[in-house]
């Protein structure tokens, strides 16, 4: 790649969109309309409203908002236990900006921050740890999240943390696996997909071989995609033609950056570092087997959860938000009653409305004065074509 703009020509995307248009209505010999796609990452929801591709897709074509921000399923307990943990007196408390407003129980870390607790926003776990040095009579505790993407920075950074013997420092783990997530979203008889566009930065890490379950398992075609509009519009072609193909594969358009094994320098450290929970909580799609990391007994040092008290408990979302459904893709943004009333990004009743990959806050900076447009081709595409 030489320039960004490469990704962006309109012509380009004019010729697929014509492909597209043909292959959907192809595909529609095997499969009933409207063919579900779900794209797995925030990023990717963000790019699709950004760059408008959902608006110009065959009406056939619908595209699903799944569960790829980490900050929008942590569910609220686990929220309650950053807040509780920021709110000792001798704790410096670190995070990503995403994580400052997204609502617990009762307040958000930002709150906490105005009534007194030392909570920073942070661009890498490496800055808490700078924080440590500068700090040395104080516990810092840097907010660990994201899913297998952001999983080694916080790896490598405990392991600087051991080089350095920084005792002061410690980590609130809740990294989560998108692979249990997609088992978990599979078995899930109230969503019927057609395909997944897979995402990239997880993949990156993790490389595409995880991904053979989909095909193999739920003869699910899927795709690994890039962010840009013609990656994205790409990714749709190649899921449409195996699907007019009849065939079930995983598929790596993004493989100018992902490998088939992924990043094993990544892998190395985040086994080196992280052992996977038992069981960890996800907002909308509830207690999921074996899809979040855990601090391993070696580096239990740097464990904010074994340093601290926290309440542990399970607390329910407000009942007028729909976030958990919009998570799971049996509901859009615009279907939830309190979306850009009640709940806007400046009043925030719900994670999705909050983090720069929630699809709620996608749907609200780039499409909320196209609802009306939206509404209709999703009643549209709901139109079994015979």
């Amino acid at each position: 790649m030489k320039y960004v703009d490469e990704f962006r020509e309109p012509e380009k995307a004019k010729a697929i969109l014509r492909e597209i248009e043909k292959l959907s209505t192809l595909s529609l010999k095997n499969h009933n309309a409207p063919i579900k796609i779900m794209e797995v990452c925030g990023g990717h929801t963000h790019s699709i409203f950004k760059y408008g591709i959902e608006e110009i897709l065959p009406d056939v074509v619908e595209l699903i908002h799944g569960p790829g921000c980490p900050v929008c399923v942590m569910p609220k307990g686990r929220l309650d236990d950053a807040i509780a943990i920021s709110q000792n007196s001798n704790v410096i408390f670190a995070t990503f900006g995403d994580a400052m407003r997204v609502p617990g129980s009762t307040t958000s870390l930002l709150q906490a921050k105005a009534q007194g607790a030392d909570i920073r926003m942070v661009y890498s776990p490496l800055d808490s740890l700078q924080i440590a040095r500068d700090n040395p009579k104080k516990e810092v505790v840097f907010f660990a999240l994201g899913f297998e993407t952001t999983a080694p920075s916080t790896a490598f950074t405990i392991l600087q943390a051991e080089s350095e013997k920084l005792n002061n420092f410690s980590m609130f783990c809740n990294h989560v696996l998108v692979i249990p997530a997609l088992k978990a979203l599979l078995n899930n008889p109230d969503l019927q997909l057609d395909g997944f566009i897979g995402p990239g930065h997880v993949s990156m890490v993790i490389g595409t071989d995880p991904y053979k379950f989909i095909s193999e398992q739920y003869h699910k075609p899927i795709v690994v995609s890039g962010f840009e509009p013609l990656d994205i519009l790409q990714s749709i072609w190649m899921l449409l033609q195996q699907l007019v193909e009849n065939r079930c594969e995983v598929e790596n358009q993004y493989n100018r950056v992902v490998q088939e094994a992924g990043n094993r320098v990544a892998l190395t450290a985040i086994n080196k570092v992280f052992t996977v929970r038992e069981n960890f909580a996800w907002r909308g799609l509830g207690d999921i087997p074996e899809s979040g990391f855990k601090i391993r007994p070696e580096y239990a040092q740097f464990d904010a959860e074994l340093k601290f008290t926290i309440p542990n408990q399970k607390i329910a979302d407000h009942k007028a938000c729909k976030c958990g459904e919009i998570l799971k893709g049996v509901m859009k943004p615009w279907q939830c009653k309190v979306f850009g009333t009640a709940c806007t990004p400046q009043t925030p009743i719900g994670a999705c409305m909050v983090s720069s990959e929630g699809a709620c806050a996608a749907y609200y900076k780039y499409g909320q004065s196209r609802r009306s447009k939206s509404k209709v081709k999703s009643q549209k595409s709901k139109v079994t074509t015979p």
